[in-house]
């Protein structure tokens, strides 16, 4: 069985170079949903060179750590919120209803998602 800290690393590294980024964005929201606090709190700084998807996967970190009880590990709060708000589906009609629907982490990291779909970030 895969340690966690592995398989965090390797799903981040899939996300970082994803063609599309919702593809293994399920599978590691699946290994944080399931983590316990002391496993988030010993995941490894992912190596995520674009700053939306390195806030997306420090927003799911800080989600995960918040169910978990614990406070999220430290590189979370090295990493800097985007400069600019961002969602995956900006152009669509309920953009403006996932300014009002993102967990707070997404928000403050200027990240708009629509989690009322299967309870899934």
């Amino acid at each position: 069985m895969e340690d966690i800290g592995a398989a965090f690393a390797r799903l981040t590294y899939a996300v970082a170079r994803a063609e599309r980024i919702s593809y293994p964005l399920p599978e590691l929201n699946d290994l944080l949903t399931a983590a316990t606090g002391e496993e988030v709190l010993r995941l490894p700084s992912p190596e995520i060179d674009g700053a939306c998807r390195l806030n997306y996967v420090t927003a799911m970190v800080e989600v995960a750590a918040h169910r978990a009880g614990v406070v999220p590990p430290d590189w979370a709060l090295t990493v800097e919120p985007c400069h600019f708000r961002y969602s995956w589906i900006l152009r669509c009609a309920c953009a403006r209803t996932c300014f009002c629907l993102s967990p707070p982490p997404f928000c403050r990291r200027n990240i708009f998602i629509d989690s009322t779909l299967g309870d899934r970030v």
